[in-house]
């Protein structure tokens, strides 16, 4: 049996190295098996022949080998976990440091995660949501996107191969009355493939016929899920029910499935109803006042119908000048264009929280550094004894991966309640918010985080502490370790790191701020202190004419106007930062006829004479709207806003020209209308704080009487304390009145300036996060390299060094480090300023003043975090030191 065993290792030189590595395995099995059948009471012989028949050859015994190799390194694994578990024990100061440190950092970039998960990452609710695609028209000149006139849309629908079927929609309100208190409801009007569109089908009942998109078709109605429970009680019933619109019957066909919405333009309808009822917007092709939604064809990139909604846009401008001139169509995703407006700042956040995870992993790895070197006898001892350095290493990461974990654990909590104080503290405006969630990938996520943190922060100082110098460390008695070179300026690069990615944060939130800060200070136009508004539509079944809307109005102004508290009533709209404005073009009167797709273009709004007082908008020139500016007159009465003034009449007064407007009508009627300008106002930027104003023509109400408008209510007291009392001489009107909207303007511009708020908010948070990390990092750092040089610190002062000196010499090492860091930051932002540049309002992306002030503050407070070690240095006793040594 020796024998055999012999020629066994005798084989080893013609072997691989892999193979000697399995023998050496297999020696030490069957050594371990023969020592146990001997203890079993079998003779030396006998033992070695059972294990050898036992293995039954080489082939087998390699297997065998493997199999025990593998048992063998997990056996070393659970050793170094046990032993990391201990250790980390033993220090219940440095393990909840360190847990906590990463923790902040795993839990910020998972709730963000959460957040572009929900709105990035995910699909939406919606079958195949992959495939569906908005389409618009969009001006050759500017290149905004426009609506889509129904007659043009069914020459897209008709015309695209490319698309499976194509539908319209559009935002409309309809007051339900007969049930119960008169209700305003967000409503949608679709074509009656749009469910098909989608792929969705009906809870109960049924969805739309293609008949009844034919004008005057039947009145029928879809209802969402959760209107069917809140208004009808889940009534299976309500299938086939009339129910009162707008002071129209119409007929209950279908129930939509729970969870049902759509997320674009008409999120929050309750109600859907057909086209039928647009009037003359189904005929006249320059009426773009409609979206489309579509489907892709199987097989259809976004390139190629892109390409073919651009050709058919071509041939309808040359079919259709008049109405089609200088107008193209292009094709986006549907979830594409939902984040398109806010994917920026969310890879901005998670950057940014990737920054702050970094800084904390620079922390702890000079956390281990330290540890490391209290360590190094330990180690060295290992060594001493045979251990490898791949064997230690193992060992080392072993205890940052059980600390990365551990931050992982407390992490996912901290995101947990990080999630939900995002959601309710983010502004309403952003899509899909409400669908965030720690879903499986967030959890992998979160995972995959925590794993690579642990390599992060754990490789270098595993790979440093690995190869210790044996004789300096086991020859070392009570002094500790000397403060060597090398490791200084590890932990100097560190901190270095630590400060530029700080900076870097600084500088972006520094920005955000500087940017929402011009943003507040900009003039709106008018005052929103103290008015109140609210939205009124007034139903054309009741209000068939111009003359009932106006009657309605001016009854319902002088009620409101009796009230205390009210300083002035008007009517109009739609009011700033509201939605719905009513766009056409005209001509001056006495001017060339301009070319096709190039006439003047402006806003219309039809206002009662108080809405420029109530509303707090000067006026420049002129007058004010009069009792005599009525209906019937061959010239109305215009007044025009600052911007349109400069820009069609510069270097001429424009009171007493006369527009001529196609298409801008009550509804009664569609002939040209003129109107002489009788006075100018100021500018009033309707669309939010940050888009300039564009031009405007302000009509009486009573020349222009359209079914929908703002109440406009400025108070002498707190707004929504009179909204019950407006209600109810409302009521007094119209009891089947229905107003929505009710809110105070000053809340309706806090709106507008939410998000650039909430960006701002959370980077400058994520950044003082950072600074704080990285100062306790230079602290740390500096405070460690006064403790290593207590000796020769104690040796400098004995020989005459002076308190200032140690002083210098301290804040001089650290602060070495530090303006590297700060420089190496500044350099960094000048180059990644550009990725937040789109989220800025009024401000550079390379504003000086903001890098010099976040330059200053960093370096300011590295010199307080250097100074305070420093300043515990120059009290070193001579003495005591030299007596330690």
């Amino acid at each position: 049996m020796l024998d055999e065993l012999k020629r066994r290792w005798r084989a080893l030189a013609r072997r691989s190295e892999a193979e000697a590595e399995l023998d050496e395995e297999l020696r030490f099995h069957l050594e371990k098996e023969i020592q146990q059948n001997v203890e079993r009471g079998m003779s030396q012989d006998e033992a070695r022949r059972v294990a050898l028949v036992r293995f039954g050859g080489v082939e087998k015994t390699k297997e065998e080998c493997r199999d025990v190799r593998g048992v063998r390194v997990l056996d070393e694994l659970a050793q170094d976990l046990r032993f990391g578990l201990r250790l980390l024990s033993k220090k219940p100061g440095f393990t909840a440091v360190a847990v906590l440190t990463l923790a902040l950092g795993v839990g910020a970039n998972t709730a963000i995660f959460s957040v572009v998960n929900a709105l990035i990452l995910r699909p939406l609710p919606l079958p195949e949501a992959e495939s569906l695609v908005l389409l618009f028209e969009q001006s050759k000149k500017s290149g905004a996107l426009s609506s889509v006139s129904y007659p043009n849309f069914k020459d897209y629908r008709e015309g695209m191969s490319t698309l499976e079927a194509a539908a319209t929609f559009r935002l409309s309100g309809a007051t339900l009355t007969g049930t119960g208190e008169p209700e305003r409801l967000q409503a949608a009007r679709v074509s009656s493939d749009f469910f098909r569109v989608l792929r969705v089908g009906p809870h109960a009942g049924r969805l739309f016929a293609p008949e009844e998109d034919a004008p005057g078709g039947a009145r029928v109605v879809v209802i969402t899920h959760g209107l069917w429970q809140r208004r009808f009680g889940a009534d299976p019933s309500v299938v086939g029910r009339t129910i009162t619109l707008d002071d129209n019957a119409h007929t209950v066909v279908g129930v939509l499935p729970h969870g049902f919405e759509f997320p674009y333009h008409i999120k929050g309808a309750e109600l859907f109803s057909t086209i039928a009822h647009e009037g003359s917007n189904l005929a006249e092709r320059g009426a773009r006042a409609t979206q489309v939604v579509a489907r892709l064809r199987d097989g259809a990139s976004m390139e190629q119908a892109r390409a073919e909604a651009t050709a058919l846009a071509a041939r309808l401008e040359e079919q259709y000048r008049d109405r089609n001139a200088g107008v193209g169509a292009t094709v986006i995703g549907l979830q594409d264009h939902l984040v398109g407006g806010v994917r920026p700042a969310l890879w901005t956040l998670l950057g940014a929280v990737g920054f702050v995870l970094l800084i904390a992993c620079s922390n702890v790895a000079n956390l281990l550094l330290v540890r490391a070197t209290a360590r190094q006898r330990e180690i060295a001892v290992r060594t001493a004894l045979g251990a490898s350095r791949r064997r230690i290493v193992r060992q080392l990461l072993t205890e940052s991966l059980l600390l990365s974990l551990l931050a992982g654990a407390c992490g996912l909590l901290l995101a947990v309640w990080g999630v939900g104080a995002l959601v309710s503290l983010s502004p309403g405006d952003i899509p899909r918010l409400e669908s965030v969630r720690l879903d499986p990938r967030v959890l992998a996520f979160t995972f995959a985080v925590s794993l690579l943190t642990g390599v992060l922060f754990g490789l270098v100082p595993a790979l440093r502490a690995s190869k210790p110098e044996l004789t300096e460390s086991l020859k070392e008695g009570s002094r500790g370790t000397n403060a060597r070179p090398g490791r200084q300026r590890v932990r100097g690069a560190l901190i270095a790191g630590e400060l530029a990615l700080a900076l870097m944060l600084l500088v972006g939130a520094g920005l955000l701020l500087k940017s929402f800060w011009r943003l507040q200070a900009v003039d709106p136009g008018f005052d929103p202190q103290n008015v109140l508004t609210m939205r009124i539509n007034l139903p054309r079944a009741r209000y068939a004419d111009g003359a009932s809307r106006a009657a309605f109005v001016g009854d319902v102004t002088e009620r409101v106007r009796g009230l205390a508290g009210v300083r002035s009533v008007a009517f109009g709209g739609p009011v700033p930062f509201s939605s719905g404005d009513i766009g056409s073009s005209f001509r001056i009167e006495g001017r060339a006829e301009p070319e096709p797709g190039s006439e003047p273009g402006a806003s219309f709004r039809g206002v009662t004479p108080d809405y420029f007082r109530a509303l707090g908008m000067p006026l420049l020139r002129g007058r004010d709207f009069a009792a005599g500016d009525v209906r019937g007159a061959a010239t109305g009465a215009a007044i025009v806003n600052e911007t349109l003034a400069r820009k069609y009449f510069a270097g001429e007064d424009p009171l007493g020209k006369v527009l001529v407007g196609v298409g801008v009508t009550s509804g009664d009627e569609a002939e040209p209308r003129r109107w002489e300008v009788v006075g100018v106002v100021g500018d009033v930027r309707h669309s939010g704080l940050s888009v300039e104003p564009g031009g405007e023509i302000y009509l009486p109400y009573t020349q222009q009487p359209w079914t929908g408008g703002y109440l406009v209510v400025k108070t002498s007291v707190e707004p929504m304390s009179l909204a019950a009392a407006v209600r109810a001489e409302l009521r007094a009107v119209d009891k089947d009145q229905a107003v929505a909207e009710v809110r105070p303007l000053e809340q309706m511009i806090a709106g507008t300036v939410a998000r650039p708020r909430f960006y701002a908010a959370l980077l400058t948070i994520f950044a003082c996060v950072g600074l704080v990390l990285a100062v306790v990092g230079v602290y740390g750092v500096i405070s460690y390299s006064v403790t290593e040089r207590t000796h020769e610190i104690g040796i400098r002062m004995a020989l005459g060094a002076r308190a200032p000196d140690i002083l210098r010499m301290v804040i001089g090492g650290g602060m070495r480090y530090v303006l590297v860091g700060v420089f190496a930051g500044l350099v960094a932002s000048l180059s990644l300023a550009r990725v937040i540049e789109s989220l800025l309002f009024g401000v550079s992306a390379w504003d000086p003043l903001t890098f010099a002030a976040v330059s200053a503050l960093a370096t300011a407070v590295a010199l307080l975090a250097c100074y305070v070690p420093a300043k515990r240095a120059t009290r070193v006793d001579p003495m005591v030191a030299l007596r330690y040594e």
